[in-house]
């Protein structure tokens, strides 16, 4: 079974006007929300495929009683851990030049709420994968992902996408996958990568902290897959982007849609290009058709054999 954790969920409010003028009225042209935050993208869009997954973390209130519906709609199975205050509203901004996000307060989470959700890692099991991704609210520790980690039976294929002090803590655990880009490469190592070569090395070195496989997505110049002894470079197909919210979110459903259909990691991470790509060319999160209409387009590369 494949568990996604969101310890910060929210209702994304997605907007779209064609200028934001600043002290002033503004109309918007189109408006919609959706039950948001990492892991439950996740396993939105490995519904869409067809495939199961239950979503862990905390919700609370009448928002958080908004993603329980809507997940119940999506017919995917949670077990949240119940707040005494409301799960957070963000806002997606779309103009014409621009994507601006606004991230709402994040409710505080308790000990004992806290020990509660432990209580649902444990119902994880040897073969299962565990999906860890997004910020954590301040009320909880920052190592709160390493915690998790050293709870799990062996035998638990790990997913890492978050950044700064949890992103860190987590790693040096072990984990199966991450999937920075390279904002939040450079951001972790404090440098800046000019050039692809630069790139993989820092990816590299991600390896050796404790991460068996990793994909560094590079915007519209693609991305990278770098696993023990390979490296890949991946393309972007061809679309018009209409929203980046969720891609990367669908880029690891689509890894874990190929690896639980038996594929190697080089070969899943076709269809988790298609699936992130396809996201962006749409306005919310892509269905199985879509996905699979990009991967004719996508040519992924050998660069090089690590010695």
């Amino acid at each position: 079974m494949i568990y996604t954790v969101t310890l910060n969920p929210a209702i994304d409010y997605y907007i779209s006007m064609k200028e934001f003028q600043e002290g002033k009225l503004n109309s918007i042209n189109n408006g919609y929300t959706l039950a948001g935050g990492k892991g439950i993208n996740v396993s939105k869009v490995l519904k869409n495929f067809g495939t199961e997954s239950i979503a862990l973390g905390f919700v609370g209130g009448f928002t958080g009683d908004y993603i329980k519906k809507n997940l119940k709609e999506y017919e995917i199975c949670e077990n949240f851990v119940e707040l005494k205050e409301n799960t957070r509203i963000n806002i997606k901004m779309k103009t014409e030049n621009t994507e601006t996000e606004i991230a709402g307060h994040s409710p505080n989470i308790s000990q004992d709420e806290y020990e509660k959700f432990l209580e649902t890692i444990k119902s994880i099991k040897e073969g299962d994968i565990l999906v860890l991704s997004g910020s954590v609210p301040k009320s909880l520790s920052s190592n709160i992902y390493e915690e998790i980690i050293n709870i799990l039976p062996k035998g638990v294929k790990v997913i890492l996408d978050t950044r700064g002090e949890p992103y860190k803590s987590a790693l040096t655990k072990g984990v199966y996958l991450t999937k920075p880009n390279n904002v939040e490469l450079e951001e972790f190592f404090n440098e800046k990568y000019e050039t692809l070569e630069d790139i993989i090395k820092a990816g590299k070195k991600l390896r050796e902290l404790g991460s068996e496989n990793v994909i560094i997505s590079l915007g519209k110049n693609g991305s990278v897959l770098i696993t023990e002894k390979e490296v890949f470079i991946g393309n972007v197909p061809k679309g018009e982007l209409v929203s980046s919210v969720g891609a990367g979110d669908s880029m690891i459903a689509g890894v874990l849609y190929g690896i639980t259909n038996n594929m190697e990691i080089k070969d899943a991470y076709k269809y988790g290009i298609a699936s992130g790509s396809a996201t962006a060319f749409s306005e919310g999160l892509t269905s199985l058709e879509k996905m699979k209409s990009l991967l004719d387009d996508i040519k992924i590369e050998k660069e090089s054999t690590i010695c």
